[in-house]
C-alpha cells in the first residue's frame, strides 16, 4: 500500500488499549491546535489516557466501534461510532471524536474515516447517523462535502481549549 494512502482499521478492545499512546498523541495535538473536542488547554496526557481507556472499555462492551487511520503503520487519525442502546433508537448511532493529527491533515484521512464510519454503521444496521462539530472548524466543510445535512448551530455550546466560546453545528445523515 502506498505510504500516502491511509489504511483504516477497526480496533478490537485489545488493539484499542495498545493504541492508547498514539491516540493520546493525536488528541493532545488536536487540543493544542484549538479543536473543541471536550478538553481544555490545561488537560494533561494523563487525562487523555483516562479518556481513551474509557473508550476501550466501551469498545469491549460493544457500545462503540473505534476506527484508526494509519499512514506507514503509524496511527494518525481516529473516529468513533457510538451505538445508541435506547430501545426506541435501535436504528441510530453517533459519530464522535473524528481526529486527525495536524501533520497528517489534507491527505484524505478525515474523508476515509467518515466513509469507514458509514460502512461500520451499515454493518451494525444503523441507518441514521448524527454528529456535532465546532461551527468554524474545517470538519464542518468536510461533513457538508460528504452529504451530511446541517440541522442547526447552537451558539456558545462549548468552549475552545483556550476558554473562548464556540458554537456547535449539528448534522445528520440518513443511510436508508
Amino acid at each position: 500500500m502506498p505510504v500516502d494512502e491511509p489504511l483504516i482499521e477497526t480496533l478490537s478492545p485489545d488493539a484499542a488499549r495498545e493504541a492508547i499512546p498514539a491516540l493520546v498523541a493525536i488528541l493532545d495535538d488536536c487540543v493544542a491546535h484549538g479543536a473543541s473536542v471536550g478538553f481544555m488547554a490545561w488537560n494533561t496526557p494523563e487525562d487523555y489516557r483516562g479518556f481513551w481507556s474509557g473508550v476501550a472499555g466501551e469498545v469491549e462492551a460493544g457500545r462503540t466501534i473505534l476506527l484508526a487511520a494509519r499512514l506507514a503503520d503509524e496511527i494518525v487519525g481516529t473516529a468513533q461510532l457510538q451505538l445508541i442502546g435506547k430501545p426506541n433508537q435501535p436504528h441510530r448511532a453517533e459519530v464522535a471524536k473524528v481526529l486527525v493529527h495536524s501533520r497528517a491533515r489534507r491527505r484524505g484521512i478525515g474523508e476515509a474515516l467518515m466513509q469507514a464510519v458509514e460502512a461500520q454503521a451499515r454493518k451494525a444496521r444503523r441507518d441514521l447517523l448524527v454528529l456535532d462539530s465546532d461551527e468554524g472548524g474545517a470538519a464542518r466543510r468536510l461533513y457538508n462535502r460528504l452529504g451530511w445535512t446541517e440541522a442547526g448551530t447552537i451558539p456558545r455550546f462549548a468552549l475552545l481549549p483556550d476558554g473562548s466560546f464556540c458554537g456547535s453545528t449539528f448534522f445528520y445523515k440518513s443511510l436508508a
